[in-house]
């Protein structure tokens, strides 16, 4: 009886804290960008805050932020990106811009945390009734922990694999490092910054 009740503190224990979080992807072609600079008529809208659940709270705890922003070229010349067009803080302070991998890295989920479950295994209901002698007597067991531990542990797995992959997939399709924007052209970027903070953005122009 007592395995049961540790066990069934661990699996809500697990359940509240532990379950993996879908990702919904950011899309940055259809985010309302409320933040907006320009320099040399080429024009920077940009937006923090656009990651939810498990990987928002990555965000805080390793100070790393996702930015997605819109660059729109008027300029009289084409332009590539981290080359003659970098991000700087308004501070002009240069923004430290990390690549695709390395923002997955530090943001993504760990699946193989919710093997964890699989603890939950040996777990077993017992149903007991009283005999005549007011003693409390097992009549039977069964071995939920079979299905509930291996059914949470894969369930997570393959949510957070899932997960994991979109966010993966969006940070490379987005990435504007080295593209060119022509003339009179927007495009549209995904990337994440080492910062603890949600500081004002501008473009450095050279």
């Amino acid at each position: 009886m007592k395995l049961f009740k540790f066990s069934l503190i661990l699996l809500t224990t697990l359940s509240l804290t532990n379950c993996a979080s879908r990702y919904n992807n950011i899309n940055p072609t259809s985010v309302k960008y409320v933040s907006q600079t320009e320099k040399n008529n080429i024009k920077l809208e940009y937006q923090y805050s656009l990651l939810e659940k498990k990987y928002a709270k990555k965000e805080t705890k390793k100070g790393v932020k996702v930015v997605s922003f819109k660059i729109t070229n008027n300029s009289d010349k084409d332009i590539v990106f981290g080359d003659d067009v970098t991000l700087n803080y308004a501070n002009n302070e240069a923004v430290n811009v990390l690549r695709p991998e390395q923002t997955f890295k530090t943001l993504k989920q760990q699946t193989p945390l919710y093997l964890l479950y699989l603890l939950l295994t040996p777990l077993n209901f017992y149903t007991s009734t009283t005999n005549s002698y007011g003693v409390e007597e097992q009549t039977s067991s069964t071995p939920i922990g079979l299905v509930v531990g291996p059914g949470l542990a894969i369930g997570n797995m393959i949510q957070s694999g899932s997960a994991n992959k979109k966010f993966k997939t969006e940070l490379e399709q987005y990435n504007l490092n080295g593209q060119v924007i022509k003339q009179g052209e927007s495009k549209y970027g995904l990337t994440g910054i080492k910062t603890f903070h949600h500081d004002a953005l501008k473009l450095n122009v050279k």
